[in-house]
């Protein structure tokens, strides 16, 4: 497999002609796009349309959190902006995650089109040990990842985001079906940020990553078709 094609980069920008051109600068250098919050909010599902107009796959990443019934309505309303992959946050339930499916397979089914696969966010890579224990969390963030893990499975979501140093432990308690999506990547070259929990793109490749989300290095990168050249090189190194 190419390795540019596991690379998502992160659309991370308030406006949509700032995704216009991003969307012009790596368009067949990158395999996805994601569409976060701040995107979404301020310019709504014509984004998402100008990611599938250009052939490049949408990874739609709201994290959605409200009762079941609430969910499965946005669901529905994602999977026709076309997406083809979506985030939940796995600590709404098994009921909401159950209903997040159905809702996929349902409203896919009524427009014809492959079911957008739904994604569990566990424990987010700017949180620290001591940050889940202000929220009551005991548990350190690769025990309480590692349960999610396990628990997402059991839901049936079709995979699960987490940081590259939980990806070994991860693989040891759940299928390989499970697609992973590492966030929190940072190249040896670049910045480390805001991620507390980081890896390099080769370390992460290594330890099973399916996908890599990748923002700033690419997007501060003085020439960002080369910074991804370079990541894909990254990842295929012994």
């Amino acid at each position: 497999m190419d390795q540019n094609t596991r690379i998502i980069f992160a659309l991370d920008v308030g406006n949509m002609d700032l995704a216009r051109q991003w969307v012009r600068t790596l368009k067949g250098h990158v395999g996805w796009f994601k569409v976060g919050l701040e995107l979404f909010t301020a310019v709504g599902p014509d984004v998402v349309t100008l990611v599938k107009d250009n052939d490049i796959k949408c990874f739609l990443d709201l994290k959605l959190h409200d009762i079941p019934n609430t969910v499965a309505g946005a669901v529905k309303s994602a999977v026709r902006t076309g997406a083809d992959m979506m985030t939940i946050h796995l600590s709404g339930g098994r009921a909401m995650i159950n209903a997040a499916i159905k809702a996929a397979q349902e409203e896919s089914q009524v427009l014809g089109i492959d079911r957008p696969r739904i994604v569990g966010v566990s424990v987010l890579t700017s949180l620290s040990a001591e940050d889940l224990k202000e929220i009551g969390i005991e548990k350190t963030p690769s025990e309480h990842v590692a349960h999610l893990a396990q628990f997402a499975a059991s839901c049936g979501a079709d995979g699960l985001v987490c940081s590259a140093e939980d990806l070994v432990q991860i693989r040891s308690k759940v299928s390989e079906t499970l697609l992973l999506i590492t966030p929190g990547i940072r190249p040896s070259w670049s910045q480390k940020g805001d991620q507390k929990r980081i890896a390099t793109p080769q370390a992460a490749m290594y330890a099973g990553a399916n996908l890599l989300v990748i923002g700033r290095p690419i997007s501060d990168a003085p020439d960002p078709v080369q910074a991804v050249q370079m990541i894909a090189q990254e990842m295929e190194s012994d």
